[in-house]
């Protein structure tokens, strides 16, 4: 288990160094930027070592690994963000461990999340997922709302008993204008962050960024990076 702990460290450390490299080189505070560890597919033994580094973020994107782990985890000063397109059938349970869920996108979401977290006497924070490939009023394909439709679901989170607004979402492009211009992918962003904040001022997150483009995240104004193989590693494929 030490090797781990060490091989994480060392992880770390290099990620670390990429994010305060890309704040000094935007003009921007190290402490503008928070590093959310995407713990998926790996055991809650790395979400402790984790802890132990001093990560305080961590996020999950598919609940039946999530639930388990999260429960194992419950002595850990953790936040727990749900990155993963969320069905309604799983809301009860990711209301139970998640303090934010990254991945709003419609209306029908936002109505269970917000029944389940007054049942459970939580708040739970939402962002607002964008779709950067998806026209004005599609969905994208990796999920998310259209800018088009931003407006419209967070006045409904805002309103939603037991939820609290707190920003966006993204995820760079595979396909469509952005396709491999991740940068201005999420300067885009960071419009639509801005154009938000007019009507909900401390809906002031912006989540994007990942591993491989987390310097043009940062470039662009991002308040808070998703990084999951630079910190835990490459996992083999199971079968």
């Amino acid at each position: 288990m030490t090797d781990r702990k060490d091989e994480l460290a060392a992880n770390l450390a290099k990620v670390e160094d990429r994010i305060a490299a890309a704040c000094a080189a935007a003009g921007r505070a190290r402490e503008e930027v928070t590093l959310i560890v995407v713990t998926k597919t790996y055991p809650a033994s790395d979400v402790r070592m984790l802890s132990e580094l001093g990560v305080r973020h961590v996020a999950e994107n598919r609940d039946q690994d999530a639930a388990p782990k999260a429960a194992e985890c419950l002595d850990l000063p953790l936040v727990w963000h749900f990155v993963g397109q969320l069905q309604t059938n799983k809301v009860r349970s990711v209301v139970g461990y998640a303090d934010l869920v990254q991945s709003v996108d419609r209306s029908k979401l936002v109505t269970a999340l917000s029944k389940e977290a007054v049942r459970q006497e939580r708040e739970v924070g939402c962002l607002i997922q964008v779709a950067l490939d998806a026209g004005e009023s599609a969905r994208g394909e990796r999920g998310g709302v259209a800018p088009g439709g931003i407006g419209e679901l967070a006045d409904l989170v805002a309103k939603a008993p037991g939820l609290r607004l707190d920003g966006l979402m993204t995820v760079a492009p595979l396909s469509g204008e952005y396709e491999g211009r991740q940068q201005a992918a999420f300067e885009r962003l960071m419009d639509l962050s801005t154009d938000l904040r007019r009507a909900h001022p401390a809906a002031n997150m912006v989540s994007a960024g990942m591993s491989a483009d987390l310097e043009e995240a940062v470039a662009a104004g991002a308040t808070h990076v998703r990084v999951g193989t630079a910190v835990l590693g490459v996992r083999p494929r199971l079968g």
